[in-house]
């Protein structure tokens, strides 16, 4: 069993430990991974990180491994399909703005080459480095996902509120939130 101290939202369950010592806060610049993550902060809206996670594979295979040119030409017979599929959250608003957010973000690669340079322009391209003692300090939004979630609404994005902004960004690395007392912290560069 491993002992290491681990930020305690991870809780034990072997699928929740693996998400935050592998993935959670590690800088991500793979552009599919990049619009997975958008997508499933935003089906988490409303529902537990746990419920996402295990629906993850689902959403893979229901969203053709997150081919955004592929989701942005789903039609009215895709959405009827992912409403049927168990594997997914079954939310009419949610598997649209999948939809919407494919669009979107093929515009986004036409100004800026893509999510990455999108989304990492707001850090300077490295992680924000945050040093938090406790769980309670580490705030569900910031002034930086004010300014991205505002950006992504004004380009037609949705499901992008400034929680589920900061959400992904953490998840992707863009800001560095493990506590000070994990052992990821200071792997992903913490001091």
């Amino acid at each position: 069993m491993n002992t290491q101290q681990r930020c305690a939202w991870c809780g034990v369950e072997p699928y929740y430990v693996e998400y935050h010592d592998i993935e959670w806060g590690v800088p991500l610049h793979d552009e599919r991974a990049l619009f997975e993550f958008l997508t499933l902060e935003g089906a988490q809206a409303g529902l537990s990180w746990s419920t996402i996670l295990k629906k993850r594979e689902g959403y893979r295979r229901a969203f053709d491994n997150f081919d955004v040119e592929r989701i942005a030409r789903y039609d009215d017979a895709d959405v009827a399909r992912l409403l049927a599929d168990s594997g997914i959250v079954r939310n009419r608003l949610k598997v649209a703005s999948t939809i919407i957010n494919a669009r979107a973000t093929l515009t986004i690669r036409e100004q800026f080459g893509g999510l990455d340079a999108y989304f990492w322009r707001f850090v300077d391209g490295k992680p924000i480095q945050n040093n938090w003692r406790e769980l309670a300090q580490v705030p569900a939004s910031t002034p930086l996902s004010d300014r991205i979630s505002r950006d992504l609404k004004q380009r037609g994005f949705k499901f992008v509120g400034s929680t589920i902004i900061y959400a992904h960004m953490q998840a992707t690395g863009m800001v560095n939130d493990h506590l000070v007392t994990c052992f990821r912290h200071r792997e992903l560069g913490g001091g």
